[in-house]
């Protein structure tokens, strides 16, 4: 080729077709070949036609310009060294991106291709014509040939009915709404019904999104409106019926690189979109295929829990890993719990949900839970509802070991030895001296957890259990307040010191109430207690207080996790010897606290309680006993906390009261143990009144579940009955039950 033939052949195409070196090549090796059959602006005007039909389309493909130029050849006459026409090949290969040939497709016959492109060229000329007169634009054209478009008997419509697409023609009896038909299928006047399966199945042979593309990228250039039928012009080298639906489909389904500028008369118009809002939207579309594909693994690992023995299944560490999985799980547990953070949250869970089959409610996710063995069997949902922590931490457990190992006693020089005194320890806790900053974890937890299925204590149970509590017949450390009570049960006078204990007996309720029941003389000491212990509840009685003895249900269950637990039921009677006893030194104990901080200025946790505006002589027709007590708890006002002042506990009969002695399992108790130990060392207390009423947040909890039966006739208020449930749905707040 010369020189000038190969600046003649680039000149007709766009820079960025020159990059690619094999359709460039195959057109100036067609040049060379055809080109002495034309001279002048005839030829001319055919390579342009040829190079108007390459630019066009990104998927042209090389066989169709040979087609292209041998008929210029054909049909000026100028076929000597080509041979007869009918032994050119009928078909064409697309080609790819890259300009490789991709697959084949069948176009029209080579003359009416060749026709085809004389027809683009009068068009062309026409509207640049009209453009310098001043007629309307291609725009205006366009509308002009919608409102022209009816739907009429014969057409192939495309119809959308309850989200889908569907293709619609003659022969079968449908009523639509004419805003329901999305597109005319171009080209068709009378088509069968019977035919669409096959024109649809021909249409998904030819449906390629990636074609879209090279397509944007032409159109963006010329910044060029296009209908489906122009589209399928550029795309696939035909606007026939086929094709025009197939570009159609390819429009309408895509959200990346085309937008809809116009619809009217069941034809839209399409733009290119930005090259930047594309960029964003195949990010996008990136980060939805990943999330779409690591949800499809996250079912598969549900799944596959689902299916395993109740043994085998999978630990519920183990979905914590992997981040995209922790990340599915949590947001089940937080739709599980009415818990999630934000959104983002309750769309992940209720996806997943989805995609199970499963309706999008909070009891199916915690089904799903339980079946996969993330929640046992009898999961208590309040534990995590309100964030108790049933396991420790290794930081937390490290700390308790360095605490046993190294703890030294701050009062080891101010201690008072009572060893010669009798000990008895019904049920009660007392604590060792802490150092303030290894206790946060109490804080947090602010209380142990009783429940019939485990206890979660406050403290490690082997720092409660061996450095806290009292052992029996070994030397303890302890707080010790000694009491000289008024004949009438008013206090006397008190003493707290620290001091040094042997617990004589370590015993349970019953142990203790058997000991009273029998009056053994070596015992006198406990019978002293007990009668002490009436005294003051006298007393507390003539100050206003009220008896709140009741009998509490009392529920174990030993093997939590096997979904038949072996449960064991009893009783408390919180009027029997031992349980007063216990009771009324706790709050003998606290009034001597209240009195303590009061008269020495200290900032406590002084708790109290209004007097209710109902007297109790309004209940003496109740019979004493469980009955009355909760006919006075329904009337009782909220208690109160005060932190610089003792202030009056109504119910308790009593001018201040602080509680002082469970500070194992009550963090409120172990603050009123820090200001007190504090004052007594002579050091400045630890806490203000305003950080200790910041502290105090973490309040105990009473979660529990009322239950009303209906009870035969002749039954009266105070009588015992036995009923039997009926129903229980925990997870609900539903407990039936039924008198036996």
């Amino acid at each position: 080729m010369k020189a000038s033939d190969r600046n003649k052949t680039s000149n007709l195409f766009p820079s960025h077709w020159c990059e690619r070196s094999k359709l460039k090549a195959s057109f100036r090796q067609a040049y060379k070949i055809f080109a002495p059959s034309h001279s002048g602006d005839e030829g001319d005007e055919w390579w342009r036609v040829i190079a108007h039909r390459l630019q066009s389309s990104l998927r042209f493909s090389i066989l169709r310009f040979f087609h292209l130029a041998a008929a210029a050849l054909l049909l000026s006459g100028r076929h000597r060294n080509l041979g007869h026409a009918s032994s050119l090949p009928s078909l064409v290969f697309r080609l790819d991106r890259h300009g490789f040939i991709e697959r084949s497709c069948y176009v029209h016959s080579l003359v009416e291709s060749v026709m085809e492109e004389l027809a683009v060229i009068r068009a062309t000329r026409r509207i640049r014509a009209t453009a310098k007169v001043g007629l309307p634009s291609s725009n205006e054209l366009f509308d002009a040939k919608l409102e022209k478009k009816s739907l009429q008997k014969g057409l192939l419509l495309e119809f959308r009915k309850e989200s889908q697409k569907t293709l619609l023609a003659n022969g079968v009896i449908c009523s639509i709404k004419p805003q329901q038909v999305t597109y005319v299928v171009p080209g068709i006047e009378d088509f069968d019904h019977t035919d669409i399966s096959e024109f649809v199945q021909k249409a998904q042979g030819l449906l390629d999104p990636s074609i879209l593309e090279c397509a944007w990228i032409e159109l963006s250039e010329n910044k060029r409106t296009v209908t489906a039928e122009e589209l399928a012009e550029i795309i696939y080298g035909s606007k026939e019926s086929l094709e025009s639906y197939c570009s159609h489909l390819l429009l309408s389904r895509d959200d990346i690189y085309f937008n809809v500028v116009d619809s009217k008369a069941y034809c839209s118009l399409y733009e290119p979109r930005p090259s930047i809002q594309v960029e964003e939207l195949l990010k996008r579309k990136l980060v939805k295929e990943s999330s779409e594909k690591e949800l499809e693994e996250f079912l598969h690992l549900l799944l596959s829990a689902k299916a395993m023995p109740p043994r085998s299944k999978p630990s519920k560490s183990s979905w914590m890993i992997e981040d995209k999985v922790k990340r599915r799980i949590e947001s089940l547990e937080a739709y599980a719990l009415d818990l999630c953070k934000n959104d983002e949250q309750r769309k992940t869970a209720g996806s997943i949900l989805k995609a199970m089959g499963l309706m999008k409610t909070s009891s199916t996710a915690v089904n799903l839970l339980i079946d996969i063995g993330y929640f046992p069997v009898h999961v208590n949902l309040d534990l995590f509802k309100f964030n108790i922590h049933t396991e420790y931490s290794e930081e937390v457990m490290s700390a308790a070991e360095n605490l046993l190992a190294v703890s030294n006693d701050l009062d080891e020089g101010n201690r008072k030895d009572l060893t010669f005194l009798k000990v008895y320890a019904i049920d009660v806790d007392d604590a060792d001296e802490v150092e303030w900053n290894s206790c946060m974890e109490a804080m947090r937890r602010g209380t142990s957890i009783f429940l019939p299925t485990a206890t979660y204590p406050m403290f490690p149970e082997k720092l409660a259990m061996e450095g806290m509590s009292l052992q029996q017949g070994k030397l303890c450390r302890a707080v010790s307040v000694s009491v000289t009570l008024s004949q009438d049960g008013s206090i006397a006078d008190f003493a707290i010191e620290n001091s040094i204990i042997r617990p004589t007996y370590m015993l349970t309720y019953e142990n203790a109430t058997e000991l009273l029941h029998l009056n053994l003389e070596e015992e006198a000491a406990l019978r002293i207690l007990s009668e002490a212990a009436l005294l003051r509840f006298q007393w507390r009685c003539d100050q206003g207080a009220i008896d709140t003895a009741t009998i509490d249900p009392r529920i174990k269950v030993a093997n939590p996790d096997d979904p038949e637990p072996s449960i064991t039921l009893y009783v408390e009677d919180q009027s029997n010897p031992a349980m007063r006893l216990v009771s009324e030194m706790m709050i003998l104990c606290g009034e001597v606290i209240a009195t303590f901080g009061s008269c020495n200025n200290i900032s406590l946790p002084y708790r109290g309680q209004p007097q209710s505006n109902i007297s109790a002589s309004a209940f003496s027709h109740l019979p004493e006993g469980p009955a009355r007590s909760a006919a006075y708890l329904k009337i009782m006002r909220a208690a109160e906390m005060n932190f610089r002042n003792p202030i009056r506990h109504g119910l308790l009969g009593l001018p201040g009261y602080v509680q002082f002695t469970s500070p194992i399992r009550r963090y409120i108790d172990l603050l009123a143990h820090y200001q007190v130990k504090a004052f007594i060392r002579g050091e400045s207390l630890p806490f203000s009144a305003g950080e200790l009423e910041g502290m105090t947040c973490l309040v105990n909890m009473h979660v529990g579940v009322q239950a009303i039966a209906i009870v035969s006739a002749g039954k009266k208020v105070g009588d015992e009955l036995k009923v039997t449930i009926d129903e229980a749905h925990p997870r609900d707040d539903v407990l039936s039950v039924r008198e036996v």
